[in-house]
């Protein structure tokens, strides 16, 4: 007996090009993939791409890039090379698989399951109406259930094509056994018998996902709670095919902040949003991961490598989810903290403006390394330079001022310009201490010592490590600020500024 069960976990991610990936069907994404990873399985994409006037241009490209960009890379689907090409169920568009589908109507018409519906669209239309009329739910009404051969070849003559209904049972409690919800029951007698290839020969979405996730030996189906109605039209065809139905799992709606549903039709961001502005991809993984599961631990900081060994079906919760914007910017801020330097720099220099930041190779990593704690995406690079580069405005200069008015700020301001005009070689570490030495020599530390000097190179009393600062600022525009600030206030002996470079 065919059978969707096969020794290999085996999941899958089936997404419809008709708009750009978000949050809500990235995180089933996510979930498929780590389930997958911990059992040393088979993580497969499948396009859905049968909704021809739905579908966008592009759309495709973009979800495949959105993918690759958080890390789920796929072992059969579009893109892949192997022996088997694509892979060994191939094609893995739903647009290239007609001929199965067909195949399996034709047998499931063979066998009784399924019979012809010569319906016209506007007959059915007329009779949606008068069950609404009536107070009803709209289903099917079996018209063409029990056509004998006579009056089907009638309809023939009269040049009707027909759809392909499945012959749902007239009573009866259907079984939906789900990891997440439990069982759950459906009366089979509030179906209907359902279109399953239209009169067009276009497979219906739970005909096509059923034969192709029977074809592809899907061995877990995790998706969106919204897809649990689906779920008893799915079960019946795997019975009627002979087929054990996979292990389903009904993951909690995303809402949005405002608690609306996100969805492609209602205004969620796309991801690709996310990967633009530069948010770290593991935060992502993250943080979608923690959308109506959580870990034992109770954390939410977690690597990938953690996710993977700690993810489990049976603890994703039933409630909906709300996707939280500052949870997503903390983590990626996590995430890029341990990220090692040499990685960092390389994702930013991607965002750095580099006209407003003309800064080398030899001193962006340290410019870097000092506004790390800073950045939640590596696009934020360019607000957290402006210090090194920019002079200062006139806030910074007033704050300045103010604050080398007081005798001993000055007295720092002034015996540092002296032993950094003297420093050999110009170099992070050598400035740090340089100034922690000309801290043990004037008796003063902490705020006393370092607020009056960044006030005085970037007008601001808080900001990057002050030797990072003043090495990213090379030493003659180092110099030249200090001059500044203590020739605003008067000192008595300024050195003359250094022309700038």
């Amino acid at each position: 007996m065919p059978s969707s069960h096969a020794d290999t976990v085996r999941t899958r991610f089936a997404p419809s090009p008709t708009g750009s990936l978000h949050v809500g069907n990235a995180r089933v994404a996510v979930l498929n993939w780590l389930f997958a990873k911990k059992h040393n399985g088979v993580f497969i994409l499948r396009i859905e791409d049968t909704d021809v006037e739905r579908n966008v241009p592009g759309a495709e490209a973009e979800m495949i890039e959105d993918l690759l960009w958080l890390g789920l890379e796929w072992q059969e689907g579009p893109g892949v090379e192997g022996p088997y090409g694509e892979g060994p169920v191939g094609p893995y568009r739903q647009s290239q698989r007609g001929p199965l589908y067909r195949d399996t109507a034709a047998k499931l018409l063979e066998s009784g399951a399924a019979f012809r519906c010569y319906c016209t669209e506007e007959e059915l239309e007329a009779k949606r109406r008068a069950a609404l009329a009536r107070g009803e739910t709209p289903r099917y009404d079996g018209t063409c259930r029990h056509l004998t051969a006579a009056e089907a070849a009638r309809y023939e003559r009269e040049g009707r094509q027909p759809a392909i209904r499945f012959r749902v049972p007239e009573s009866g409690t259907i079984e939906v056994h789900d990891v997440v919800r439990g069982t759950v029951r459906f009366d089979a007698s509030t179906l209907g018998d359902f279109v399953i290839l239209r009169s067009d020969g276009q497979p219906t979405y739970n005909f096509a996902v059923v034969v192709d996730d029977l074809a592809m030996r899907i061995t877990h189906v995790i998706r969106g709670v919204g897809h649990l109605s689906n779920t008893p039209r799915q079960v019946l065809l795997y019975e009627a095919l002979g087929a054990t139905p996979p292990v389903f799992a009904h993951v909690p709606t995303v809402l949005g902040p405002d608690r609306q549903k996100l969805s492609k039709r209602h205004g969620a961001r796309p991801l690709a949003d996310y990967r633009r502005e530069g948010y770290h991809p593991d935060a992502m993984v993250n943080y979608l991961s923690l959308l109506g599961w959580s870990s034992p631990s109770g954390e939410e900081f977690l690597t990938r490598e953690r996710l993977i060994n700690e993810i489990s079906l049976e603890r994703i919760g039933q409630s909906d989810v709300v996707f939280d914007p500052e949870k997503l910017r903390w983590l990626s801020q996590r995430h890029i903290e341990r990220m090692p330097l040499p990685e960092l720099v390389e994702a930013v220099s991607a965002y750095v403006d580099r006209e407003r930041f003309p800064l080398g190779d030899d001193v962006l990593p340290a410019a870097v390394a000092a506004v790390r704690s800073h950045l939640s995406t590596f696009s934020e690079i360019n607000e957290h330079l402006a210090p090194f580069v920019s002079p200062l405005d006139d806030a910074g200069r007033a704050a300045r001022d103010a604050a080398l008015a007081d005798p001993e700020a000055r007295s720092v301001v002034e015996a540092a310009r002296r032993r950094l005009a003297e420093l050999e070689p110009w170099e992070e570490g050598a400035v740090g201490e340089a100034v922690r030495a000309l801290g043990r020599e004037l008796g003063v530390a902490g705020r006393r010592l370092y607020e009056p000097l960044r006030l005085a190179l970037i007008g601001r009393p808080h900001g990057p490590p002050l030797a990072a600062t003043a090495f990213v600022l090379g030493r003659a525009v180092t110099l030249q600020r200090l001059d500044e600030a203590l020739a605003a206030r008067g000192a008595s002996h300024p050195t003359p500024a250094p022309p700038t470079p």
